[in-house]
């Protein structure tokens, strides 16, 4: 989906990218200015301080031998290539020997460095330009015209000092190169700020067009999501930026919504369907009771299955309600250090009593010192279901009903296992199907049961970001349920 200019601007990577690139701006403006100067003034003083050092050996020179020496040294010099500026004028300001032919006026009038740069032309400068550029009129200009031509001439800086017969001596230097060096600097500098205004351009349009882009996409595919599509998932590149892993845990919650949500489906109809029939026995029950004359002890009785059926009621909507909690990740149940091998013997110990009684033998192995992070009463409660359903299903067994309950480890897991010789569950897809509410496998329905004990046992092994497997004992079914090693710190 495109976007208009105005509404580019509105979003906040534009306006992120425009306040950097204003900043940028800014800085380098400053920077070119800074450098600018600062070049300019170190170049000055580099001047100031040649130009110091000429005079003082003019001033040996002149010490040593008068005007006569002085002058000889200043058109020797005058003649070197890339000479200062030399000019030796009388008590007038006229100019008797030197390279300069021309000079701004008034600049001989102020002793000591001029204030500002001042315009100048060399010896010779004029007559080659007329050279060059030859005018109608042959007649020689004045002197007045000669330093009027110089104020288009070079600029420089000069010292400007009084001899002792009141003679002026000027010594200077062109600025040419400093200027030069400064336009260089100047150049140098804009053109870093072009370029780096032409990147933060591209890399808006690149990078931001590509983030809007994405932004766009994730838009659209939530709009979807809202509108009740909740197979629906956000787009994930695979480039793992910041968009992937956002994509990544949106689609992890909208997986846990989906997954609640068809677990609240599962609930409805398992009310709506399984919790039908013991209440219509009630129901039933109670009816046939008040149907006709029957004596203390026959209602007695009914009530007292009445209360029986309904504390197993009781007792199937509380494993439900657990099941949908553990489900969630909302139960209040604290955890801490739980010693497996204690819950086994706990466990083992409560049901000898009725393996006893069924003719079934409970035999334990493994090891001591396994210890998980849970909760020992879930533990305990899975522990007890898995057991009690391995007593109940291993009586029809070919052989000596025998159920082992075993604890080891494999990996960098602690496995507790509860097998059976029974008759097992042969088919893959029925041992998938028996971890779920209300399914029971058993056609005659001679057991107990609500058919919720594996079920609240894969909550809580889900609770303990652990595992419940069903797998084949040939004979018989092995429970595992599997933990994370517990890390001690």
């Amino acid at each position: 989906m495109a976007l208009s200019m105005p509404a580019i601007m509105k979003t906040t990577a534009a306006r992120l990218s425009a306040l950097y690139l204003l900043l940028f701006a800014i800085c380098a403006v400053l920077l070119v200015f800074y450098m600018t100067s600062l070049s300019a003034r170190m170049l000055t003083g580099q001047t100031q301080e040649t130009i110091n050092d000429e005079v003082l050996g003019l001033a040996r020179a002149y010490q040593r031998g008068g005007l006569p020496l002085l002058v000889r040294v200043v058109e020797q010099r005058s003649r070197q290539p890339g000479a200062n500026l030399y000019l030796i004028a009388d008590t007038n300001g006229q100019i008797l020997t030197g390279n300069v032919q021309s000079l701004e006026p008034g600049v001989l009038e102020a002793e000591g460095w001029t204030t500002e740069p001042f315009s100048y032309r060399r010896f010779g400068e004029g007559e080659l330009e007329r050279q060059r550029n030859p005018v109608a009129d042959p007649n020689e200009p004045s002197q007045s015209e000669v330093q009027v031509e110089g104020e288009k001439g070079h600029n420089a800086i000069a010292l400007v000092l009084r001899l002792p017969n009141q003679m002026i001596m000027l010594v200077g230097r062109d600025l040419g190169e400093p200027e030069r060096f400064r336009a260089v600097i100047r150049r140098a500098l804009m053109l870093a700020l072009g370029m780096m205004a032409l990147g933060g351009l591209l890399i808006w349009f690149f990078v931001g067009r590509a983030a809007l882009k994405r932004i766009d996409i994730v838009s659209e595919a939530s709009r979807r999501i809202m509108g009740g599509d909740l197979s629906g998932r956000l787009p994930v590149t695979g480039a793992g930026d910041e968009f992937d892993r956002l994509s990544e845990n949106l689609n992890s919650m909208l997986a846990r919504i989906a997954t609640l949500n068809e677990g609240l489906k599962q609930v409805s109809d398992n009310i709506a369907h399984d919790l039908k029939t013991p209440l219509t026995r009630l129901r039933n029950r109670a009816e046939a009771t008040l149907s006709g004359k029957h004596s203390t002890t026959d209602y007695r009785q009914a009530l007292e299955g009445t209360i029986a059926e309904s504390d197993q009621l009781i007792k199937t909507f509380n494993a439900i309600l657990m099941i949908s909690r553990l489900e969630a990740g909302y139960s209040s149940e604290s955890t801490s250090r739980v010693d497996l091998a204690a819950s086994v013997h706990d466990v083992v110990e409560l049901y000898e009593p009725v393996a006893e009684e069924a003719g079934v033998t409970l035999e334990t192995s493994g090891q001591d010192g396994f210890a998980v992070e849970g909760n020992r009463e879930l533990i305990g409660q899975a522990l007890s279901n898995i057991v009690d359903n391995a007593i109940k299903y291993s009586i029809d067994s070919n052989s000596k009903p025998t159920v082992r309950v075993a604890l080891d480890r494999v990996g960098r897991e602690i496995r507790l296992s509860v097998t059976d010789n029974g008759q097992g569950i042969p088919d893959d897809a029925d041992r998938a199907r028996a971890t779920e509410r209300f399914v029971r496998l058993e056609k005659s329905r001679s057991q107990p049961g609500s058919g919720l004990g594996l079920s609240l046992a894969k909550a809580i092994m889900t609770f303990h970001n652990g595992r419940l497997d069903l797998l084949p004992a040939d004979p018989g079914l092995s429970v595992v349920m599997s933990f994370p090693e517990r890390e001690d710190r």
